[in-house]
């Protein structure tokens, strides 16, 4: 039997937005398919608008739980200017999907710095395979912008391999009881946003 390839993911985001549960979730499912999982988060200083990433990789075997710059099959950011400053974590045919929302970092909250006005094009021009969610419009329809996070999960499933009824299931025991159905609903639809076309979403 051929062994299967070690997979590396960088999710990052601001302190808040659920990064550390949705690389949870990702590990449970990874380890639910029989894959050898390792897995390491990052915290910054979220309080002062600072990044919060986590590394987690997957495979027959794995050895180390940190994924190098340069290598990274794929970058799933919450923010959008997150997703740019990390795009160099990933390989040349890795694939980058970010969550179309804008939250100033602290230099650009102190007037040190200025949010880059157009920065889905600065994405696209910096990374040639990219997609663009509304994870947070897409959460709101389900119920709560809170689950955010699962709609990026659900945007990013179909480059993964694992089979729809292990997300759903490893879902329903990561969430509180009564957010499973809100959830559930928001990755469905963040995996139903995976076709939607790229002029529909912008960050804002």
């Amino acid at each position: 039997m051929t062994a299967r390839p070690t997979t590396n993911v960088l999710l990052t985001g601001v302190g808040g937005q659920g990064v550390v549960l949705a690389s949870y979730v990702l590990s449970q499912v990874a380890m639910s398919e029989g894959y050898d999982v390792k897995q390491s988060e990052v915290h910054g200083m979220a309080q002062r608008g600072g990044s919060v990433t986590s590394h987690f990789r997957f495979g027959d075997k794995v050895w180390s739980p940190l994924v190098s710059p340069g290598t990274a099959d794929l970058l799933m950011a919450f923010e959008a200017l997150e997703g740019l400053r990390y795009v160099n974590w990933l390989k040349p045919n890795g694939v980058l999907v970010y969550n179309a929302l804008r939250i100033n970092p602290s230099p650009v909250s102190a007037g040190l710095a200025t949010y880059p006005e157009d920065v889905d094009s600065l994405i696209r021009a910096a990374w040639p395979t990219v997609k663009c969610v509304n994870a947070n419009e897409l959460a709101a329809q389900a119920g709560t912008v809170k689950a955010a996070n699962v709609a990026m999960l659900g945007a990013i499933s179909a480059t993964l391999p694992f089979a729809p009824e292990i997300w759903e299931a490893v879902i329903r025991k990561a969430v509180p009881p009564k957010t499973i159905d809100v959830n559930l609903e928001a990755f469905r639809l963040g995996a139903a946003s995976a076709s939607a076309p790229a002029a529909e979403c912008k960050t804002r």
